[in-house]
């Protein structure tokens, strides 16, 4: 807990910090009204305490001052000179509380933790039932205790204007995770804007984040505003972090840290108020020690982490996995009532699905769209699902990125077969590039 105390008589300003911070909590303590909004404007406090008279601004000033900036910070106004009228007037321009003096500092402490305690809770209860109407109407979240901790996390977290780093295999959800702590946070009107640092070539990456003034290098014929300002406001989320130069490491390290940007070929920084998720499917302290990524920037994003567990080890939530999934594609491409033959269902349940959710969502949508008379069988699933292990293996070659491969290949025949042949409409479809479909063709 972090406490502002507006208070004119140095001694019993002194008595208030020191005995905050015996108490574990940190404490600020001024002595004037406009040293008390100069220190509210520029940090966040969980309590501020004022006192009413003070040397040039009365504390219900202060108090009208911080409400109509739209900070809803707890404030307990002090005053030795009781009247019911000022109390009132404390109560109605947004004080939490009015006590009086000669009080009790313990009481007065007490009093401070009971607010902060009140005022997480009604914000954690805001932001837990936002992430439950976006899971509800948006995404699948996992109802197993697993997933229960990660809600949790993702519920406190996202009042905080902390940094975040997600971790788990590929397909797991990360993304999910990342959007829902940016729509239950109070940046939920301001951008999000998601980067995957494996997809921008090493000598574009500094420019794509930082931006550029006209000049700076070959083709830049106007200035322009890097992600990191774009994201303003807002959450940057920088996915697959693992994928990030070591040289572009050291330079997100100083933006974490200042909270400043210099765009390329710029003399000046510039301030910005963005929050950073991150993600990777990376053991990132592995390649600490490997050298493949800096440690101080390692133990500036591991702050907070949320790690996603892989699909095999929920195998009490696919159920509920397969439903939500059927039930988003029934909407989104106005299908009729399906039907499902059990043994679909087994096949799905049995499956160890390497590719995760990601893997299940698009086994569904390809046997949704290409069975007949809405009625789904075991052959509209991917033989990679329906056949035997052994079957499996062979026609894979058992290796895992033998395995990912067929199963992508099968998915691109379909949808060209859908398509009518036509490649260009094939990849619409599936939501990627045309460039995709002949790479993933053409790779062994």
């Amino acid at each position: 807990m972090k406490v502002l105390i507006i208070e004119d008589e140095t001694a019993f300003r002194q008595v208030l910090v020191s005995q905050m911070e015996k108490d574990g909590i940190e404490a600020i303590g001024v002595g004037t009204g406009t040293e008390g909004i100069n220190e509210i404007a520029n940090n966040d406090f969980d309590v501020i305490i004022t006192d009413l008279r003070l040397p040039d601004i009365e504390g219900l000033e202060i108090i009208q001052q911080v409400r109509e900036s739209g900070n809803t910070t707890p404030i307990i106004l002090m005053t030795a000179f009781a009247s019911v009228k000022t109390a009132v007037s404390a109560l109605k321009m947004g004080a939490q509380d009015y006590v009086i003096k000669p009080l009790r500092v313990p009481d007065l402490i007490r009093r401070a933790q009971q607010l902060y305690d009140i005022d997480r809770l009604k914000t954690e209860n805001t932001f837990l039932r936002r992430i439950v109407q976006h899971v509800n109407s948006e995404f699948w979240f996992s109802d197993t205790p697993s997933g229960e901790k990660i809600k949790n996390l993702i519920t406190k977290v996202s009042s905080k204007n902390l940094t975040v780093l997600i971790t788990g295999e590929s397909g797991v959800g990360k993304g999910v995770v990342a959007r829902m702590i940016h729509m239950a946070s109070d940046r939920s009107n301001a951008p999000f804007i998601r980067v995957n640092c494996g997809a921008i070539p090493e000598n574009l990456l500094e420019s794509e984040l930082f931006g550029h003034v006209k000049g700076a290098f070959t083709g830049a014929d106007r200035a322009q505003d890097g992600l990191f300002v774009a994201a303003s406001k807002g959450i940057l989320f920088l996915d697959e972090i693992g994928e990030m130069p070591l040289s572009a490491q050291v330079k997100l390290l100083h933006v974490l840290e200042e909270k400043t940007v210099r765009a390329v070929g710029a003399k000046k920084d510039r301030k910005i108020d963005t929050r950073f998720v991150i993600a990777t499917n990376q053991n990132l302290e592995e390649m600490v020690s490997k050298g493949a990524f800096r440690s101080d920037l390692y133990y500036r994003l591991n702050v907070v982490q949320i790690t996603v567990p892989p699909l095999r080890d929920q195998k009490e939530a696919i159920k509920s996995a397969i439903e939500f999934i059927i039930e988003k594609y029934t909407n989104r491409y106005n299908l009729d009532s399906i039907t499902i033959d059990p043994e679909v269902w087994d096949a799905l349940q049995a499956h160890t699905w390497p590719g995760n959710f990601r893997e299940l969502d698009n086994a569904l949508q390809r046997a949704l769209l290409l069975c007949d008379d809405d009625h789904v069988t075991i052959n509209d699933l991917p033989s990679t699902i329906h056949c035997t292990e052994t079957e499996a293996t062979q026609m894979t070659g058992g290796g895992f990125k033998e395995r990912v491969h067929a199963f992508e290949k099968e998915i691109i025949m379909q949808a060209i077969k859908s398509a009518g042949g036509n490649r260009q409409k094939a990849a619409n479809n599936l939501r990627v590039g045309l460039s995709t479909i002949y790479r993933k063709l053409e790779s062994e």
